[in-house]
């Protein structure tokens, strides 16, 4: 498999990029633990794929699709969901009842962690492109969706009150199924859009 990875100059240049973006988002942040609990992803991903780089260098596409997420969390943590700018505005000139940018985040924990899925399942396991492997791939975004609703979950019952704002329901008592379901949309559009894309950068095309 011959695998279209960013040169080492770009590469420097991403990581550079996501660490200043970290550190400009850490700056003056709404509420430290809500920011702490949005980009921890960050710190736990950053580390394991500087780590396995050399042997497992991961495709340019999928690069630049986890930078895209890892923005995406860094403006939610800074904010908190209910307060960011653009959903304010979004909210605003659209005549919307709530800020939505939580729902773009959920939308995008489906729509990158496909790409991620599917690229470590084809260079990991005996699985082919096809059916199953989206299948597979849609479940694993799903169960990570599931699993970050327990996360809030239990934050509300350790901290009570001080997760409101990672919480970011907004008085929708349906708000975690909106979060799972927009997270199986961002999953099934990403593996509609994405794959022959993927492909040439898999080197199976």
């Amino acid at each position: 498999m011959q695998i279209t990875t960013p040169d080492p100059k770009m590469a420097r240049g991403l990581l550079i990029f996501v660490c200043l973006a970290l550190l400009v988002s850490a700056i003056g942040a709404h509420d430290a633990l809500t920011w702490f609990l949005e980009v921890v992803w960050v710190f736990i991903g950053l580390p394991l794929i500087i780590r396995h780089w050399k042997n497992f260098p991961l495709s340019k596409l999928l690069c630049f699709a986890l930078v895209a997420h890892a923005l995406v969390l860094m403006y939610g943590g800074h904010y908190t969901y209910a307060e960011t700018p653009l959903g304010l505005w979004a909210k605003e000139t659209f005549e919307l009842s709530r800020n939505h940018y939580d729902r773009l985040g959920h939308f995008m924990q489906g729509f990158v962690p496909a790409i991620l899925v599917r690229e470590l399942l084809l260079r990991t396991s005996p699985l082919q492109r096809g059916k199953w492997l989206a299948v597979l791939t849609t479940c694993a975004c799903l169960a990570f969706s599931a699993f970050f609703e327990m996360i809030e979950w239990w934050s509300a019952l350790l901290w009570g009150g001080a997760a409101d704002a990672f919480l970011a329901t907004q008085g929708d008592v349906w708000d975690t199924q909106w979060d799972m379901f927009l997270c199986l949309c961002g999953a099934i559009i990403s593996l509609s859009i994405m794959p022959h894309w993927h492909d040439r950068q898999l080197g199976l095309k």
